[in-house]
């Protein structure tokens, strides 16, 4: 994928002369090896800081948000399935944006990664599909696709949906994958086998709200865990105020999640928040054909009534 930072490049610095947009939000090397970070280039000499490598998980749609300039995205598939969100949800307008779309091969697990190593590891770039791994002086040679984040090992929409310019050629996209094996692993078990199962998933949650701050769904003026009238959820880590700001932010997403993996990304303690939201993408795909974020002509299925909806109960 390093690549496509040449045309990257390119196209911003074009984009920037000509007038076209404001802005290009993308990504430069971070201070710490795999976290690149997002910037925000508002002039042609500034887009040498741009970079595109498996270490550019973060969703850049979560800052397309009520934006007013004409700005230029990077973005990858999961990006531009959540610009699409964006655009039928009403927070931003089409005609605001240029979408710069990368064909995308994965990013890679940080945390998966650097359990590999005793010591602090020093840099991590890549040569293809193998990642070069410096620790204590030593380089390390991993397969890619043995340390990809498992969002991005399960995607089967690796190519951008929607975009104006585009960096790269169209990837084939991955067939036969079975997403949802451990959906129904957790199905299978007992009512006492779950109840352990997420007792033991959400005990190392600080409430920091990472997952949510990360999440490009999550742009409610006031969120319900910070609403004071009245007061939905508590702010001390008892347990139940917990798990009820893990169920409902997921039920908040339901229909509208792209698996782009930035909760499990931000989280600071590892939680796999997907868990609840892979649940919640498996029942709209089986329950009404659904998959957020691949059209601009359909709003989600919850977001709207058909007469044709399963369960009498909404008729």
């Amino acid at each position: 994928m390093s690549l496509y930072i040449d045309k990257i490049k390119e196209t911003a610095e074009r984009l920037l002369k000509d007038g076209s947009v404001d802005m290009v939000i993308g990504f430069r090397k971070g201070s710490v090896p795999m976290m690149n970070e997002p910037c925000f280039i508002q002039k042609p000499q500034e887009v040498h800081q741009l970079v595109w490598d498996s270490n550019c998980g973060i969703n850049l749609a979560n800052y397309l948000t009520d934006r007013k300039e004409k700005i230029a995205v990077v973005a990858k598939g999961c990006d531009s399935r959540n610009i699409v969100n964006h655009i039928v949800e009403n927070k931003i307008k089409r005609e605001k944006l240029v979408i710069i779309g990368v064909p995308c091969t994965g990013m890679i697990d940080k945390r998966k990664i650097a359990g590999m190593f005793d010591k602090p590891i020093d840099a991590v770039t890549e040569d293809g599909d193998i990642i070069l791994v410096t620790s204590a002086g030593k380089e390390t040679r991993l397969n890619k696709t043995d340390v990809l984040q498992e969002n991005c090992a399960l995607c089967i929409h690796r190519n951008p949906v929607i975009y104006d310019e585009l960096v790269g050629d169209l990837i084939e996209e991955q067939t036969g994958i079975d997403r949802y094996a451990e959906v129904r692993r957790v199905e299978a078990m007992s009512p006492q086998e779950k109840w352990q199962y997420f007792e033991d998933l959400l005990s190392p949650c600080i409430r920091c709200y990472a997952c949510r701050n990360a999440c490009p769904l999550c742009y409610c003026p006031t969120c319900f865990v910070d609403e004071s009238r009245p007061q939905w959820v508590g702010k001390s880590q008892d347990p139940i105020d917990t798990r009820t700001f893990h169920f409902l932010r997921a039920y908040h997403c339901a229909g509208r999640c792209t698996d782009c993996g930035a909760c499990e990304r931000a989280c600071p303690v590892g939680i796999k928040v997907r868990q609840f939201t892979s649940k919640l993408n498996r029942d709209c795909l089986e329950m009404f054909g659904w998959e957020a974020g691949l059209t601009l002509d359909q709003r989600p299925p919850l977001d709207t009534y058909k007469p044709n909806d399963p369960n009498d109960f909404i008729k």
